[in-house]
């Protein structure tokens, strides 16, 4: 039995927006639900009834109204949602326009800047009118290379709001990811950052905004935002404008939100690339709008006074999914840097200077808080903090114990999981029920969740492949260049007919409770952050000194840690100068994270009879655990090399 940490008091309870959702649905439908799990029973067995609640409680602003709101629940993918409305992503989320405080951002070592909802209404309304003149329609690709500034979501809601699509990487990829991502889907205006600041040093982006161009024809103008110097010199660069340049300068300028369908697309998000070039997946702005603010206003309890925070990068769907609290009138805090500089407690004084409310991070940063030995509620005044969000991979039980030991005895700790793959969550907190060390608190409204045995069968109490039985409006509407839907259905659907097969592990209790186990496919998570072994792969090829390499994730304190085997070419050896090669290629051309914790040397790379890389049975051999499908291996002897490897028991 999990241990119990924390339960809402009652006036807590009550004054939860969950709480008054659910009185909502009693009057509306004739119920007497008091306990989540009934209201999430009903959810999933009137998925029409659900979302039609959800979209009156959000107050979703549309200029036409919608004729029905699902055509078939059992059809995945391609379900209709909401047809018939017209609506724009951005006006839902400018809907306030007044003197409170929108967005705060800090970067390392600079001083705090804030944004009022009307000062950010004026500045999209500025570039949404310089996108416009540019030639910027709807279904055009906007992208942007940015760090979590406020720069980027004004960007954001300025290109979605002609219709056109948002799209965004990280500043700390490499030139080949970025055009493994941007380079499928084509931007005509992409948004960058003079460079970012990372431990206190700042990192110049002009060079590789410079090589990033030769190879990006599509790209007609390059938006340069001033962040590490004050005026960056882009003489050099190609289609390149600063971004006061490009900004309007109509005085009272007004945003002419296109009204678009529901389904029309939003965002381009990315998979890890664990097989290749990664996956554009298509998602719409209605199904983003409303799934967003479910989860926001009924599991996180955002309200208009919260200060929410999101330790996260542009390149990871939580900013999308933070971004998402401006359609409820809360202020965002964006931070820019590392977590840990100049100490443990950099995001704690933050949280302390700026009142916030909801702090999200991932599973990684709690751990590596903990092996520091920080104690933010010792050093720290959080009176204000009332929930912790963590993700990215699970928290353990211990973890959940250092929260409430070390940071604040009463709060809602929820860990949550989803994917980049629907930019939301399958579970995550209840506001109305009590937290149990290592456990999500719940699977998510209207999200038919289920643990599959092998056979396809739903088991309780124990673990299975997380499946989705029911369409959601956040599914991807299509995959980029997939006419066919085959790479989309080759995806979720090749394992379940009809039902979302997620890759994860998990376990539902009897109570409702959530246990994740991890990823079941060969994507990596160090620190919380999905890794495609291919990405990887891709960049050591160009080494002469490696003929072949195999990469893993090992299980290492609480965390996961990338393990690259390499076979090096005749002649070569693994030198301490080959080792920092290989790590600055990764890190060059893709991104730190990247970078393995191990390098090794290693005999043999093992295949499949088919010639594919044997990545999960090597994981298994190197934690121990028995593998039963060598008969399935063109060279199953090469599985020697990797038993018992001192290498990987040492610190």
């Amino acid at each position: 039995m999990a241990k119990l940490l924390w339960q809402p008091s009652a006036e807590r309870l009550k004054q939860s927006n969950m709480y008054r959702f659910l009185e909502t649905v009693n009057k509306a439908h004739n119920r007497n639900f008091t306990q989540y799990e009934s209201l999430y029973q009903w959810s999933v067995e009137n998925i029409p009834d659900f979302w039609a609640a959800m979209w009156e409680f959000a107050g979703i602003k549309a200029s036409k109204p919608y004729a029905q709101v699902i055509d078939d629940v059992s059809k995945m993918p391609g379900a209709s949602w909401f047809s018939g409305a017209r609506l724009n992503f951005a006006e839902n989320l400018l809907r306030y326009r007044d003197d409170r405080i929108a967005l705060i951002f800090k970067g390392e070592n600079q001083d705090t800047t804030r944004m009022t909802y009307g000062r950010l209404y004026e500045e999209v309304a500025r570039v949404a009118l310089s996108l416009a003149d540019a030639g910027v329609r709807a279904g055009d690709r906007v992208a942007g290379f940015m760090p979590n500034m406020p720069e980027t979501i004004v960007a954001m809601l300025a290109a979605t709001s002609l219709g056109a699509v948002w799209s965004s990487c990280s500043p700390d990829f490499g030139i080949k990811g970025v055009l493994d991502r941007f380079g499928q889907i084509k931007p005509r205006i992409l948004f960058a950052a003079d460079g970012y600041v990372f431990k206190g040093k700042k990192i110049d982006s002009l060079d590789r905004m410079a090589g990033i161009l030769k190879h990006l024809p599509s790209i007609e103008t390059l938006v340069v935002v001033p962040y590490t110097a004050k005026d960056p010199d882009i003489r050099k660069i190609p289609k390149a404008l600063h971004y006061r340049d490009f900004r309007s300068g109509k005085q009272n300028p007004a945003v002419a939100f296109r009204q678009l369908p529901f389904d029309h697309p939003l965002y381009i998000m990315y998979s890890s690339g664990t097989t290749g070039l990664p996956k554009c997946m298509v998602q719409s702005a209605g199904g983003i709008l409303i799934h967003h603010l479910k989860e926001l206003m009924l599991h996180t309890d955002v309200k208009r006074e919260d200060v929410i925070f999101y330790f996260t990068t542009c390149g990871w769907m939580m900013w999308n999914w933070l971004t998402s609290s401006l359609g409820l009138g809360a202020t965002l805090v964006l931070f820019d840097g590392n977590p840990f500089f100049p100490d443990p407690g950099a995001l704690w004084r933050l949280a302390q200077e700026e009142g916030i409310t909801i702090f999200g991070t991932s599973a990684g940063y709690i751990t590596a808080l903990k092996n520091a030995g920080a104690r933010p509620g010792k050093d720290f005044d959080l009176k204000t903090l009332k929930t912790i969000l963590s993700t990215g991979s699970p928290l353990s039980a211990d973890g959940f114990e250092y929260v409430y030991r070390e940071v604040k005895a009463d709060l809602q700790l929820s860990s949550i999981s989803g994917g980049t793959d629907i930019n939301g969550c399958f579970a995550l907190g209840n506001p109305l029920g009590p937290v149990y060390a290592g456990e999500l608190q719940c699977r998510a409204l209207a999200m038919d969740v289920r643990a599959f045995n092998e056979k396809g069968e739903p088991v309780i109490n124990q673990q299975g492949e997380l499946v989705c039985r029911a369409a959601f409006p956040s599914m991807p509407v299509y995959f980029w260049d997939d006419p066919d839907f085959k790479k989309y259905h080759d995806a979720y659907f090749g394992v379940f007919p009809g039902v979302w097969c997620h890759g994860d592990f998990i376990q539902i209790n009897d109570r409702g409770g959530v246990t994740i186990s991890g990823r079941s496919d060969t994507t990596l998570n160090p620190g919380g952050v999905r890794i495609g072994t291919a990405e990887i792969y891709r960049q050591v090829e160009q080494l002469a000194e490696i003929e072949d390499s195999l990469v893993v994730g090992q299980d290492w304190k609480e965390d996961v840690r990338v393990i690259l085997f390499v076979k090096l070419a005749e002649g070569h050896a693994l030198t301490e100068d080959l080792i920092e090669k290989i790590k600055q290629t990764i890190r060059t051309h893709t991104s730190p994270r990247h970078v393995p914790a191990r390098i090794l040397a290693i005999a043999d790379i093992p295949y499949t009879l088919n010639m594919k890389k044997v990545e999960l049975t090597v994981k298994k051999i190197i934690h121990k655990q028995p593998v039963l499908n060598k008969d399935a291996l063109k060279n199953p002897e090469a599985l020697d090399c990797y038993e018992n490897l001192k290498e990987l028991q040492d610190e």
